[in-house]
């Protein structure tokens, strides 16, 4: 009898265990079923955005169609939009339009391009600037088959343009050769209108001697409380660059200038800064005549 009792107990205190573990239960599942209502709500959302932004594709992929066919509006009624909508899908349309223009003028490095022998050739522009103005442009007309070939261009010839081309991998990477190129190009433009204001900003400033490539240039000038002559010789061993990779100052009296702090600063200044406005600055301050 005492053995039932026993058993009976422990069987309601296991069914009161049960479902005091389904009542802890329930807050869970509840939880849980409400962060799946709201994921499915949010997916919903991003379903409904997603077919308007595919329909509002379609209909600039349409549009930009007609764009380039140079359709009449009279097409773009097709559309069944508005006036003000469908002034606006044009708008984002041309918006697209400049983007992948922008786009294929960065692939090609920013170069100016045109089609040659009905499509059998480019020809590209590098313009060359200095100090914001615009210099000479050149141009380079390629073949496209069956190999890349370089047919006519008007590079100067002291410009390495074959060394280039082997060296940046010409047929498989123009674009680095561009870059390199318009490098060389540049800094060219740069050393040459830089001789070019020495010479028109500086009468007192003699240039002794410099070359085709304007990658050297020796000059002379007078130290007015010395009246001594100083032979100032740059050498642009770098043709990527427009700044100096040696100066060299020499005076008849060399005591007097190689040592000076004042003459130590000028060669330091002239390693990183345009020859012509270093002259100016030190004419200002009386260095030279």
């Amino acid at each position: 009898m005492d053995g039932a009792s026993a058993t009976g107990v422990m069987s309601h205190l296991s069914l009161l265990e049960a479902k005091t573990i389904g009542c802890k239960a329930h807050p869970v599942q509840r939880s849980r079923v409400s962060e799946l209502r709201a994921e499915v709500e949010a997916l919903s959302a991003r379903r409904d955005n997603l077919k308007v932004e595919i329909e509002t594709y379609k209909k600039l992929q349409k549009i930009r169609s007609l764009m380039d066919e140079q359709s009449t509006h009279g097409d773009e009624e097709e559309l069944g939009e508005d006036s003000e909508n469908l002034e606006l899908l044009r708008l984002m349309a041309r918006h697209e339009q400049l983007k992948d223009l922008l786009y294929a003028h960065h692939i090609i490095g920013g170069y100016d391009i045109v089609k040659t022998h009905q499509g059998k050739g480019v020809c590209l522009s590098l313009t060359t600037s200095y100090q914001g103005v615009f210099l000479e442009t050149y141009n380079l007309e390629i073949d496209l088959k069956p190999t890349l070939r370089i047919s006519r261009h008007n590079i100067p010839p002291f410009i390495p343009l074959k060394s280039l081309e082997e060296q940046s991998s010409f047929q498989t990477d123009l674009r680095t050769f561009l870059d390199v190129l318009g490098q060389h190009l540049n800094a060219f433009a740069g050393r040459k209108q830089q001789l070019k204001f020495v010479k028109e900003l500086h009468p007192s400033v003699e240039v002794m001697e410099s070359n085709v490539l304007c990658s050297k240039l020796v000059m002379m000038f007078t130290v007015p409380t010395e009246k001594t002559a100083v032979l100032c010789s740059l050498d642009y061993t770098d043709h990527t660059k427009c700044l100096p990779t040696r100066v060299f100052l020499e005076s008849e009296d060399d005591e007097a200038l190689p040592d000076s702090p004042e003459w130590k600063n000028f060669h330091s200044l002239l390693m990183k800064t345009p020859v012509h406005q270093v002259l100016i600055t030190m004419k200002e301050m009386g260095i030279i005549a």
